[in-house]
């Protein structure tokens, strides 16, 4: 028996159940995390956690079951009455406001005053120290709309690790870092404290690295906890989809793959690029590697219309091009459609179906004298939806309210509804389970082996290796090497990534 399950529970769940209508989104699920202990939570997504962490968090209120925090009964019935209770989480989908600046969303709800007046002035002091005290390195009046996504994490994170609860909820919190080494030390501090942490995230090497056992959520319902050391990959991906893990080694090359080149790009300049030059076939996926703010988000926006382009060159299907907007990508020869970063705020129309965002980019074709036909749009949704394994009985859904893995899916589909020959995919799979993300790479090989091209960011290195036929390598907003595919192994990109090419085994493509 490991130390974590001698200790007394902070927390201890019996029987929790929550449905929607007919929908049961959690059934009997029973889980107990000790004092101390970092225990993990892992689950398909639409397997049930989402209800899970909005119930400890008091969002939604259980249909039944008990929770105990401490030995006391725990009921909350909103996020502040968690929180009087030290229940803090660090939400995957950032809570933060937008249009406030980085010192407001620290005291969010409440406000520091001054002789019973607001003080944006002792906010900002106060919010800059805390920054200091974390590592952080933010401006506290810059609005939160204008900061990095890893820089919006960071500050999720270090607002839930400054109230130092008794239980700690962090939801794929390293999704977005760059080095999450500051979150792993911060994490280790909390349980030696005292403090719980229940981890969910899909990275399993992680989730290794820093918890003790796991608790599996699968349909709505818990498996007993895992002890992590003792459990295989294979036997975690088996409790959590009921299959084993069909992806092993590197890609085969596509069979449509040619040396004829869809997209070229010469010295591209924009902001935060500095002359970037590569080539895409077709039947190819061309990975990117790069730590944060490297230039690959800006890349990726020039590519797609979003960003400036400054100097350079962009030619697709041999005929030069120049975008101002994402319309103007997809009228180039061939089409070129992009999956950004954030599904939330970029990707989606949160309030329309599911089949609506993804039929969109055909609603001229599917309109009969002006006006969309319900049995069409239907099909086609269908047909789209089935490429991506996502479920007929979504579609009709509002896509504000499916997961992040099948709003990622219905995103995709859309992309490939547009008829587009390239896409342009940044961080797909972020954030999103095991299962989820096999289907993304199987719609991803399948695109190419049809003699579609795949420019892919990830911000997971093995999920390049195991993916791509070549990748890009940025440092400093420039490529620095483009290795093959048997080239590419961890250390090698690593050391290329923190600009260490000595340290590189192997022979690689270096470019200038």
């Amino acid at each position: 028996m490991d130390a974590s399950s001698e200790r007394q529970p902070m927390l201890a769940i019996s029987g929790l159940s929550k449905a929607y209508g007919s929908t049961v989104a959690l059934e009997h699920v029973s889980i107990e995390i000790g004092t101390g202990e970092v225990h993990a939570l892992l689950g398909e997504n639409g397997a049930g956690k989402s209800t899970f962490v909005k119930s400890l968090t008091g969002v939604v209120r259980p249909d039944s079951g008990v929770m105990t925090l401490a030995g006391a009964v725990y009921a909350p019935r909103s996020i502040l009455e968690a929180r009087s209770r030290g229940v803090v989480a660090a939400f995957q989908e950032l809570s933060l406001v937008p249009n406030l600046s980085v010192a407001q969303n620290f005291f969010l709800p409440r406000s520091l005053k001054h002789w019973g007046l607001n003080s944006r002035l002792r906010m900002e002091e106060k919010a800059a120290e805390i920054l200091r005290r974390w590592g952080g390195d933010i401006p506290v009046r810059q609005t939160i709309e204008r900061l990095t996504l890893a820089q919006r994490q960071q500050i999720e994170l270090i607002r839930a690790l400054e109230r130092r609860p008794d239980l700690l909820i962090l939801d794929e919190p390293t999704a977005a870092l760059t080095d999450p080494g500051w979150l792993f030390e911060a994490i280790a501090e909390r349980a030696s404290a005292g403090g719980a942490i229940l981890y969910i995230s899909h990275r399993l090497a992680e989730i290794r690295q820093v918890a003790q056992r796991a608790t599996v959520l699968r349909n709505g319902r818990s498996s007993g906890a895992l002890r992590l050391a003792e459990a295989s990959d294979q036997d975690i991906f088996l409790a959590m989809v009921g299959r084993s893990s069909a992806r092993s080694g590197r890609p085969t090359p596509s069979a449509r793959r040619s040396d004829a080149c869809r997209l070229v790009v010469n010295d591209l300049r924009a902001r935060n690029v500095d002359g970037v030059s590569f080539e895409l076939r077709e039947g190819e996926v061309l990975g990117v590697a790069a730590l944060e703010g490297q230039g690959q988000r800006e890349l990726f926006r020039a590519l797609a219309g979003e960003e400036k382009q400054t100097a350079g060159q962009i030619v697709v299907e041999d005929r030069l091009q120049s975008f101002s907007c994402p319309r103007d990508a997809l009228k180039a020869p061939g089409g070129i459609a992009f999956v950004p970063e954030e599904r939330k705020t970029e990707g989606i129309f949160a309030s329309l179906p599911v089949a609506s965002n993804i039929t969109l980019p055909r609603l001229s074709k599917l309109s009969v004298a002006g006006v969309i036909s319900p049995t069409r749009e239907r099909k086609a949704a269908r047909d789209a939806a089935a490429k991506l394994d996502l479920g007929q009985r979504y579609l009709p859904f509002r896509i504000g309210a499916l997961s992040g893995g099948n709003q990622q899916k219905a995103i995709i589909a859309r992309a490939l509804m547009t008829g587009a020959k390239t896409l342009l995919l940044f961080d797909p799979s972020r954030g999103i389970d095991v299962g989820t993300k096999e289907t993304i790479y199987a719609a991803i090989r399948s695109f190419a082996d049809r003699g579609g091209s795949v420019l892919v960011y990830s911000s997971e290195i093995p999920e390049l290796i195991s993916l791509v036929d070549r990748c890009l390598v940025l440092y400093r907003s420039r490529v620095v090497a483009s290795l093959a595919n048997a080239e590419m192994e961890e250390d090698t990109m690593m050391a290329l990534l923190t600009g260490n090419p000595a340290s590189a085994s192997g022979e690689i493509g270096a470019q200038s």
